[in-house]
Order: structure tokens, then sequence, then C-alpha cells
């Protein structure tokens, strides 16, 4: 990493303390990058690296990752996201602002700009759009009485797991490799560094909440996704990587209900596609942006 990295700032959002990394260049357009699920804000430091220059680039900690609070009833929602996104933007006081999301955080983005589309001017959604409609119709073919009382167990398990803890930073480390074998040794050292704390006893653990393995039975109604979805005014990039394991919308025909969005489909790249193909990522983005 080239130059000074960035400054660590903070707001409230459903009374809890969310962090941000600010880097710096105020008055440049704004750019929001979001993270996806058990990720934190830091593993878009290349990518605020290489745009800082030309934007005023923000990235946020979602709750229950990175340096923000976790949820004290270890419940997480899309809705709740949605919120602390808006109240980030709001509370920045700019705007329109361009937003980058990956994963997790572009499903958060995706229902953010369709519910301010006067407050984007660009999106990016890596895989954003969650799970595939046939995953979603397989799931469903458990009743969901059934689904709850699943739910419910896995809570309840979630409630008595300590965080993990790694002997040295090193173990933790490999463990990043053993998640994501299309990153660099460099890649994943620094995704470690700023993903770990230290315990007292000297371990390290993850950053995220380990409540955040259990998602809600179900989200919001289809109908009221894809017309959140429909209600995109902005230009809109979906980008996919072919070795993901996340749908095309082009292909499982969720496209249909954007207005304004093409796919872009990467070679050779898995789900975290601006880590696997980061040259290509970045071309991409500054055309569009």
């Amino acid at each position: 990493m080239n130059g000074s990295g960035p400054t660590s700032q903070s707001f409230i959002s459903q009374r809890l303390k969310l962090n941000y990394e600010d880097w710096g260049n105020r008055g440049a357009p704004p750019l929001i990058l979001v993270h996806g699920g058990r990720d934190h804000a830091r593993s878009w430091d290349w990518t605020a690296e290489a745009l800082r220059e030309d934007y005023h680039v923000v990235a946020m900690d979602h709750r229950g990752h990175g340096d923000s609070d976790w949820v004290s009833d270890g419940n997480y929602s899309a809705a709740d996201m949605v919120y602390d996104l808006a109240q980030l933007i709001h509370q920045l006081g700019v705007g329109p602002v361009r937003l980058v999301a990956h994963s997790m955080g572009g499903n958060v983005a995706l229902r953010y700009t369709g519910m301010f589309p006067e407050m984007v001017e660009k999106l990016v959604a890596i895989e954003g759009l969650g799970p595939s409609p046939e995953w979603r119709t397989k799931q469903r073919e458990t009743p969901y009485p059934e689904r709850m009382r699943e739910w419910i167990e896995k809570k309840r398990k979630a409630a008595g797991r300590t965080p993990r803890k790694y002997e040295t930073i090193e173990a933790a480390f490999a463990r990043m490799i053993e998640e994501n074998s299309y990153l660099t040794e460099d890649q994943a050292r620094h995704l470690t560094i700023h993903g770990v704390n230290r315990n007292e006893d000297g371990t390290y653990s993850w950053k995220f909440d380990p409540h955040l393995n259990v998602w809600p039975v179900e989200d919001v109604a289809d109908t009221f996704l894809e017309a959140t979805w429909a209600a995109i005014a902005c230009p809109t990039l979906l980008l996919y990587g072919a070795d993901s394991w996340a749908s095309n919308p082009e292909k499982d025909g969720r496209l249909e209900h954007f207005h304004t969005a093409r796919v872009i489909e990467f070679e050779q790249a898995g789900h975290w596609l601006h880590h696997d193909q980061f040259d290509k990522f970045i071309g991409v983005l500054r055309d569009f942006l």
C-alpha cells in the first residue's frame, strides 16, 4: 500500500456505534464501498488506493463486522443494514453518491438505491442479488414451521458458541487461504491482519459476530424485492465470477426486474472477483464510474 491509509471514523445507527474508513479527498465525488458478509471495510483497501485520487472514498463496516458494534440480540436483518447505509450517507451529508458493494453488501446497496433513487448516481453490485430463484424454491420445499424450528436450534447453538481462537496470526492466515484459494499471499495476509482482534490471552479471533452464521428464515417477500430492484433509476452494473457459486441474473431471469442494469461476467474469478481479478475489476470500475 502506498501513501497514508484511511482514518477510522464512527457514526451512530439504531444505538449502535458503527465504524467507517475515510480515505480523504472531501469535495471530490463521494464513493461508498460496502463489504460482504463476515468481511470488513479494509478488504476494499486496494480499490480505495486505486480510486482515492479521483473520489472521496469511504468504506463502511457493517453492524457485527470489522470495528463496528455487534447487535445485542444477535439478529441481523437486511432492513437494519439498509438503515445503517442510509444513516452513513445522511451523516456524511454528501450525495448523490456512487456505490460499489459486494455480496451481502450488494444486497443492501441495491435496496438502498431502489428506496432512494435520487441519492445514487451509479451502482456496482458484485454478486449482490442474494440466493437464486432455484435455491429459494428448494429451501421452500421444507414447510415454514419446520424451517423456523431449525432456525431456533441453530440460534441456540450460536448463542453457546464462543468465537474460535487461533494461537497465532499465522493460523488465522492459513484459514483465510483455505477459505479462498484465489487470494495471493499478500491479499490473504492483509485481510487477516485487519480481520482479527487479539484476545486478552494472546490468541486471535475473527472480528465478526458468530451469530452472522444464522440468517433469518425468510427475507421480505420476493415481489417486494423485485419492486425495489425495478425502482433503481441509475446506471447499474451487476458483476459475476464465472467460477462462483452465485447464480448469474442474466441466466436465471432476475435481470428482467431491472431497467438500467447490465451483467458482466469475469472469467477465472470466484465470489470475490474484486480480489481474484483485481486489475480487470478496476478497469471496468474506472470506465463505468
